[in-house]
């Protein structure tokens, strides 16, 4: 770990903030209902500005953990409150910190305000220590305590369906995290075996060393891979997702697309991956198999939706399955293109929650069959949508493209067949995208529909800050490249190190440079760079 000792108290600001904020709403009368949005947006802003602020902070050449903390918790068990950033987290830990309270401004509770916000700030602190912790029990809690707060912002703020969608949400996701548990514990247990001492269930440790078999550390990753599938989800674990977008109120979809969903591809990352190379690489060709299947299958049925809501929950199925693909091509330039799509897709799919919310509020209707011609009365709210839309469809430009075009060349890299057909995913998300975008806002603007209120200011704030990150990233996905890079490549190189016979290939553009010879392969990769 990266010292940055007098900083150290930034990641347990980060987790502590909002859990703050939910006991101050908590404690706060009834009868001050006018206080507990800037409440909650006081405490949720303050952690989106540490987390800008610990992005300013991070030393983007190195690879190692920065921000860390380490403590002693349970000593006798060998639990520790371990904390750490690095490239691969750090920008999850910010878009948490910037999204959470654009959700909050974004959309209103129709009823109970006090318990709504408490619960977004409890979800706050919980994401921000999954992204954080270094201790398998650790990220357990944090982990499973997302739960808690998603479940009853789902079940008592959701639409007409939203207690089914919240029990089935739940159930998944505590049946896969069962499974973790048993992973992980027989993870600490077999360590200790293998290389005696304390009992510990801290990441980088087991990680040196794990002394597992290799059987056991497969069916360990199982354990594992299940619960973070789930999480995702990869089809054909995907059910709960539908549903829960469906119902979840406006801040809750946000929310569940741009942080929830990602603790799975995190966990694959850094839980998976990292812990047991040997595993990741014996079960890449399911897992890539899994990322494709999942692309063309929630292009296919996206396309088949007639509620907007569902429809832009499927493109999440898509868009998550480039990012199991890039992460399991196992190569730098996949995994950095996972990383973005995971961070891009929180920005665009956040932001067409947001628009599908405001659509919503208008008309009382979601079905695309009764909108059409908005733009003629709403023409602001169409101009916003559009650069949304063609985000998501990843045009060159915007945030979507760098990513899948990333992960993209990490396919080809593994199997131009895996490649070819996620490549079909990119243009069937153009045409369900821009066809129910054609459908909603083009066309005759019939009864309601032609009077439409158009997007207010206090509206456009709110997606302002989206739209930059849209323009910016798109333009510059060197800015993130750069800080994750280091990160990305000690985790190959470990993957590398602990399987023989595996080797990261690196995309080039040329055939291979004249100083290569076959008497300087040895198998890995160097500083030069593998097969083209």
């Amino acid at each position: 770990m990266i010292a940055s000792e007098s900083l150290n108290w930034l990641v347990p600001a980060l987790i502590l903030t909002p859990f703050v904020g939910a006991a101050v709403l908590a404690l706060m009368p009834a009868r001050r209902a006018e206080l507990f949005r800037p409440v909650a947006l006081l405490f949720s802003a303050t952690t989106g500005i540490l987390s800008v602020y610990l992005l300013t902070q991070f030393d983007g050449s190195e690879a190692g953990f920065q921000f860390a903390l380490d403590q002693p918790w349970v000593e006798r068990l060998g639990i520790s409150l371990t904390f750490g950033v690095d490239g691969i987290s750090l920008f999850l830990v910010v878009l948490t910190g910037v999204i959470f309270p654009i959700a909050m401004l974004g959309a209103t509770p129709h009823h109970d305000p006090k318990p709504y916000y408490a619960w977004l700030c409890v979800l706050m602190g919980a994401s921000m220590g999954v992204f954080t912790a270094l201790d398998l029990v650790l990220f357990f809690v944090f982990f499973e305590l997302v739960l808690v707060p998603m479940y009853f912002l789902i079940g008592l703020w959701g639409y007409a369906e939203r207690t089914a969608a919240a029990t089935k949400f739940f159930l998944y996701t505590m049946f896969g995290s069962a499974l973790m548990l048993v992973g992980l514990v027989a993870t600490a247990v077999l360590h200790q075996r293998g290389v005696g001492g304390q009992l510990t269930f801290d990441l980088l440790e087991i990680a040196r060393d794990p002394a597992i078999s290799t059987n056991a550390a497969r069916l360990i990753f199982v354990a594992f891979a299940v619960a973070f599938a789930i999480k995702v989800p990869l089809v054909p674990l995907h059910t709960w997702l539908p549903d829960a977008h469906t119902q979840a109120p406006t801040a809750g979809s946000v929310i569940l697309a741009a942080v929830m969903l990602k603790l799975g591809t995190y966990g694959f990352l850094r839980f998976g991956i990292f812990l047991f190379p040997e595993a990741a690489v014996w079960a890449k060709p399911v897992l890539l198999t899994l990322a494709v299947l999942g692309i063309t299958y929630g292009a296919i049925v996206a396309t088949m939706q007639t509620d907007l809501k569902r429809l832009v929950a499927y493109s999440s199925i898509a868009h998550l399955g480039f990012i199991v693909l890039g992460i399991f091509s196992l190569t730098v330039v996949g995994i950095e293109g996972g990383v973005l799509v995971m961070v891009n897709h929180g920005i665009t799919t956040g932001a067409l929650f947001l628009l599908v919310g405001m659509v919503y509020e208008r008309r009382h209707t979601r079905e695309i069959s009764q909108l059409s011609g908005l733009q003629k009365s709403a023409p602001l709210l169409a101009a916003v949508m559009t650069v949304v839309v063609l985000a998501s469809v990843g045009l060159p430009g915007l945030n979507g493209f760098p990513g899948e075009l990333l992960a993209l060349l990490g396919a080809f890299q593994t199997s131009r067949v895996w490649g070819v057909i996620a490549v079909s995913g990119v243009i069937l998300a153009a045409l369900y995208l821009l066809w129910a975008y054609q459908r909603t806002f083009h066309g005759p603007a019939t009864g309601e529909n032609a009077t439409v209120r158009d997007m207010r200011p206090s509206e456009f704030l709110v997606m302002a800050p989206l739209l930059v990150l849209i323009v910016v990233l798109g333009l510059f996905p060197g800015l993130m490249i750069d800080r994750m890079e280091p990160s990305v490549k000690a985790l190959v190189a470990h993957v590398d190190e602990a399987v023989d016979g595996f080797s990261e290939t690196r995309y080039e553009f040329v055939g291979p440079s004249p100083e290569s010879s076959p008497e300087s392969s040895d198998g890995h990769s160097g500083s030069g760079g593998g097969e083209g």
